[in-house]
């Protein structure tokens, strides 16, 4: 279910981090098991599955957002999902689960638990080019957090992620850590590593626990799978210390 989980203890609560990988739900082949994607006509899927990751963290349900590959953050300040379309979450309110969902693209989970602000954006090509993760991380800031813990989950890797030469170059000009070649030689993109160094630039602690989609038949790829691809999610929550 879980291709990474860990927790954080802070004074002012406890964090909990976890990237879901493809394996403990309901969804049949070829979205076989856990996809928390919920495309039109799977919606009772992608419920059952996201129920079972909510009871595996003991919260009452996971809070999702309408992803479009802008630079919207929304602060959240119930388990309700955002009505608006948003790419990246932030919260205070303990119990709130986040959940940001992918296919290749770059899951970050926020935190700072000794403030009880945590937070995720969803970081693709168009994200990371229109600086979603500094928003986020402003954001976070707005609502009272210092030091901030951040984690880049599973995503393709800048040796399998081919694009265009003009598009490595319009990203790279942005964002120059996003420059990379595929491992046959071709432009490419590293979203990992520019999503990385954009959060170090921001001050952020930076824990890389992802390992690429496009290779790891444990997850989730849109590259690979296409249209037949299902969801992975990152997820954070924070529950506050009983005073």
């Amino acid at each position: 279910m879980f291709s990474t989980r860990v927790s954080r203890r802070g004074s002012a609560g406890v964090v909990e981090v976890a990237f879901t990988d493809r394996h403990g739900g309901v969804s049949a082949t070829p979205f076989d098991s856990l996809d928390l994607g919920g495309a039109a006509g799977r919606e009772r899927e992608l419920k059952a599955n996201a129920d079972k990751v909510a009871q595996a963290l003991g919260v009452l349900r996971l809070t999702f957002m309408h992803q479009v590959h802008g630079r919207e953050v929304t602060v959240v300040g119930s388990s309700a999902s955002p009505e608006d379309p948003c790419d990246a979450m932030v919260t205070n309110v303990s119990g709130v689960a986040l959940c940001v969902r992918v296919a290749d693209c770059v899951p970050v989970v926020l935190a700072d638990a000794d403030k009880g602000v945590v937070g995720v954006a969803h970081a693709g090509r168009a994200g990371v080019a229109a600086k979603i993760l500094d928003a986020t991380v402003a954001t976070m800031r707005t609502c009272g957090a210092e030091g901030i813990q951040a984690w880049v989950g599973p995503h393709v890797c800048g040796g399998c992620y081919e694009v265009p030469g003009g598009i490595r170059a319009e990203v790279s000009a942005v964002v120059p850590a996003a420059y990379s070649c595929t491992t046959w030689g071709t432009p490419a993109l590293d979203l990992g590593v520019a999503a990385s160094r954009q959060l170090r630039d921001r001050g952020c602690t930076v824990t890389d626990v992802g390992c690429c989609t496009l290779e790891t038949s444990d997850l989730f790829s849109f590259r690979r799978d296409g249209e037949w691809s299902g969801r992975l999610a990152g997820i954070v929550v924070f529950s506050r210390t009983p005073a």
